[in-house]
C-alpha cells in the first residue's frame, strides 16, 4: 500500500463500504496541548493516538525519550482504536505528518500492511474544503488486529555507530542541533560520528505535502545501506517515510540521539561535517 493517500481519496474512502480507521496524532516537540488540538477541530470519525503515552514505552533515559512500547500495549491500543484485520488505516497530524509517521512506522513495524499518511495532514483536508468535528470520538467497534514486532528494520545504538562507518547515517533533526550549536532537551549537543546531516523538514514542501518520488531520489541519492536517527525516534520515522516513497528501504534507530547522548561512553562529534 502507498505510503502516502490524497485529501480527495481518503474523504472518498470514508464513505465506502470498509472505511478506513482513522487516526489523529497531534504532537509537537514543546507542544503539550495536543489532544486539546484535536477537541477543537480534527477529521470527522477520526480518533485521538496519546504519541508520548500510546506510541512509545517508559524506561530508564539511556533507552531514550520514546522507546518503543511493547507489543502487548501496543496491541491493546490498536485494538482500541479500532484496527482490525484487512481495515485500511489512514494517520495525520497539522505538522506535515512529523508525528503522525511515528504511528504509521510503529503499526507497519508491527506487520499492519495497510497503513498511509495522509499527505498534507489536517491543513490538506481543511484547504480541501471538508468539514472537521470536535469533542471527544471513540472507535465504532473494538479492533481484532494480531500484532507481532519486528517487520521494519531498527537499529541499536552499536548498529548505529556501525552503520556510520559501513554505510550511511542519516540524522534528521534540524541542522543546527546536528551541528551542537543548540540543544534543548537532551544531555549534549552534536552528533553521531560519521552522521550525515539530512534535516527532516526538506522531506516536505510549503503546504506539507512530502516532496515528488523524484526528488526526493535526488535528495537522498545513492545511499546504499541507510538508517536514520533524530531526537528521539519521533521525526526520523518521517525520514523512514520519505525514503520509501523513493524507493530506499532504511532502518530507525528508536532511541535516537536521547539514548546515545545518555551513554557517557559514546563519542559526540560537532561541526557541520560528519
Amino acid at each position: 500500500m502507498s505510503v502516502i493517500r490524497d485529501v480527495d481519496d481518503v474523504k472518498s474512502a470514508l464513505g465506502s463500504l470498509v472505511p478506513p480507521v482513522v487516526l489523529d496524532v497531534r504532537w509537537a516537540l514543546g507542544d503539550s496541548a495536543g489532544h486539546r488540538h484535536y477537541l477543537d477541530a480534527h477529521i470527522p470519525g477520526a480518533v485521538f493516538v496519546d504519541l508520548d503515552t500510546e506510541l512509545a514505552g517508559h524506561g530508564a533515559p539511556e533507552l531514550g525519550r520514546h522507546p518503543l512500547p511493547s507489543i502487548e500495549d501496543l496491541q491493546l491500543s490498536a485494538r482500541r482504536w479500532g484496527i482490525s484485520v484487512g481495515v485500511p488505516v489512514v494517520v495525520y497530524d497539522n505538522t506535515g505528518n512529523l508525528a503522525a509517521s511515528r504511528a504509521w512506522w510503529l503499526l507497519k513495524w508491527a506487520g499492519v500492511e495497510q497503513v498511509s499518511l495522509l499527505d498534507g495532514g489536517l491543513a490538506a483536508w481543511i484547504a480541501a474544503g471538508h468539514d472537521t468535528a470536535s469533542g471527544e470520538e471513540s472507535a465504532a467497534w473494538v479492533g481484532d488486529i494480531e500484532l507481532s514486532a519486528g517487520h521494519l528494520p531498527v537499529l541499536t545504538a552499536d548498529g548505529a555507530a556501525a552503520l556510520a562507518e559501513s554505510g550511511t547515517l542519516l540524522d534528521a533533526r534540524a541542522a543546527e542541533r546536528y551541528r551542537g550549536e543548540t540543544e534543548p532537551v537532551d544531555p549534549k549537543a552534536g552528533h553521531i560520528p560519521g552522521a550525515i546531516s539530512a534535516p527532516t523538514a526538506a522531506n516536505v514542501d510549503a503546504d506539507g505535502r512530502f516532496l515528488p518520488a523524484d526528488a526526493l531520489r535526488r535528495r537522498f541519492g545513492d545511499v546504499g545501506a541507510v538508517g536514520v536517527y533524530c531526537g528521539s525516534g519521533v521525526t526520523a520515522a518521517h525520514q523512514v517515510a520519505a525514503l520509501a516513497i523513493a524507493g530506499i528501504d532504511a532502518a530507525l534507530f528508536p532511541g535516537s540521539w536521547s539514548q546515545w547522548s545518555n551513554d557517557p561512553a559514546r563519542p559526540v562529534a560537532t561541526g557541520p561535517t560528519p
